[in-house]
């Protein structure tokens, strides 16, 4: 027995090593089969979602002995959660208050109103230049004294370098506003948004739209359903056709008893919406234009008279995780590759963000990055390697901005109808795919403690695993 004592302290000692390591930790409270909680193991298995699909991590936020390592190094697509890398690394490398710049130039002569010259406006990556504030930046351009324009409005896009693509490669489904493409100059990302007003007595619903378009003919209305018809999918009966340029089809009809509803929808010729759009609302503000709005750069020396500041990252990030935003989450990292390297690509955003990857500690291969929004088959993150990250951004100056940027559970975002008995308890971002479901962020137990929790699963069936993920957050709270 003497003999066997120094041993059983030595491994002892090693086990509380290797616990103590981020990839060895020891779980804690670990039930049901294969070690996973019962009710999260019980609701896959009603899911018909094998148990290798998920990795789990739970963490205390501060402290490396896991409550709950599941499969946490096997790389996986983290759909939307993946929103969580590129916005806490944008907060860090670009700061909480950092704002985008769209300057407005004019360069002619102007008298009594009238520009005999050009108006050039420089896109430079603001992800939230929607209609209110496309409104603001023109009633300011005229504030100016500009209310007629002999010649052409300008716009230089050339601060970010992307390839082309078809909006409908991901899903064939190039209409869905999550798929619209970054853009340097993105005029309300790139989609319309359609306004239903019911008039019973007229039996027609009125359609309203938002920006105002030019060479876009739409309805003025459309016939109400039977009277008796119920809400429902009241998308599909209108049979809307988005596929043609400058033209929307809705052969349907719409359902009085859904009141008013808006549909946003992101039509053809998306490289001529932001052309559209602004020559609509000047227009639509009362100026006059004999040209034409075109693609262009703005010429050396020329400086702007003023500039449109867009809402400060903090904000920003808050639409990008609490709605899960693609387009806006793609335009933030594209910004970071232009403002660390000078160049606007996805390839120098990319390296910028391993870069960054790698001071935190994280290996190159446990990151595979696409666009930065998750809208991706490529994507791919480690449970482990994730959990880790959140453990450091809650130790971050930036954490307080970060945090508020998540979805609370049961409150609001993408968790606002979600059931849990962790309500108000979790802040968390969640994501989904065909084959990937997801939930990453913090959850405060019911005792007080708080904890990461990173939960990945990917299975042509994930979308059913979405009550184990629940389950899981469930018990994560219920820490007592």
């Amino acid at each position: 027995m003497r003999l066997l004592r120094p041993l059983t302290l030595t491994c002892l000692l090693l086990w509380g090593a290797l616990a103590g390591h981020p990839g060895h930790a020891a779980p804690a409270r670990q039930a049901g089969s294969g070690g996973l909680p019962t009710a999260v193991a019980a609701a896959l298995q009603r899911a018909k979602v094998p148990q290798d699909a998920l990795s789990a991590v739970v963490l205390p936020v501060q402290g490396a002995d896991a409550r709950l390592a599941w499969h946490g190094e096997v790389m996986r697509n983290p759909a939307s959660v993946m929103k969580l890398v590129t916005t806490y690394a944008a907060l860090e490398l670009l700061g909480p208050a950092y704002t985008w710049q769209t300057p407005v130039y004019v360069q002619g002569t102007l008298h009594d109103g009238t520009l005999k010259g050009q108006v050039y406006i420089r896109g430079q990556g603001d992800p939230k230049l929607v209609v209110e504030r496309l409104w603001l930046m023109l009633r300011r351009l005229q504030g100016q004294g500009v209310r007629h324009i002999e010649g052409d409005i300008v716009l230089d896009r050339s601060a970010f370098s992307i390839a082309a693509r078809d909006p409908g490669d991901f899903d064939d489904e190039p209409w869905r506003p999550y798929n619209v493409a970054p853009d340097a100059l993105l005029v309300n990302f790139n989609a319309l948004t359609l306004n239903f007003i019911p008039d019973v007595a007229a039996g027609i619903a009125r359609i309203a739209f938002e920006p105002p378009l030019v060479h876009l003919q739409i309805p003025g209305s459309v016939p109400l359903a039977p009277e008796q018809a119920a809400c429902g999918d009241w998308r599909a009966g209108l049979q809307a056709d988005f596929s043609q340029t400058g033209r929307i089809v809705l052969a349907g009809s719409y359902p009085s008893a859904c009141g008013e509803r808006r549909w946003s929808a992101a039509p053809a010729d998306p490289q001529g919406f932001a052309a559209r759009a602004i020559e609509g609302m000047w227009r639509a503000l009362g100026g006059t234009l004999t040209g034409v709005v075109r693609d262009g750069q703005v010429p050396d020396q020329l400086q702007p008279v003023f500039s449109s500041t867009s809402p400060t990252l903090a904000e920003v990030i808050r639409d990008i995780n609490k709605y899960s935003n693609n387009v806006m989450a793609q335009q933030v990292l594209l910004t970071l590759g232009r403002e660390q390297t000078g160049t606007g690509t996805l390839q120098s955003a990319r390296t910028v963000l391993d870069d960054w990857w790698r001071a935190h500690g994280g290996a190159s291969a446990e990151l595979v990055m696409d666009n930065g929004a998750g809208l991706s088959r490529e994507g791919r993150v480690g449970a482990w390697a994730l959990a880790r990250l959140l453990q450091q951004a809650w130790a971050s100056p930036v954490m307080p901005e970060l945090l508020a940027s998540l979805p609370i559970i049961g409150v609001d975002g993408t968790l606002k109808r979600s059931q849990g008995r962790a309500h108000g308890a979790a802040h968390l971002k969640t994501g989904s795919l065909r084959d990937a479901a997801a939930l990453a962020g913090y959850v405060q137990g019911a005792s007080g403690r708080r904890y990461v929790l990173v939960a990945l699963v990917n299975s042509p069936n994930a979308v059913a695993a979405r009550p184990a993920l629940d389950a899981l957050v469930d018990w994560v709270w219920a820490d007592r």
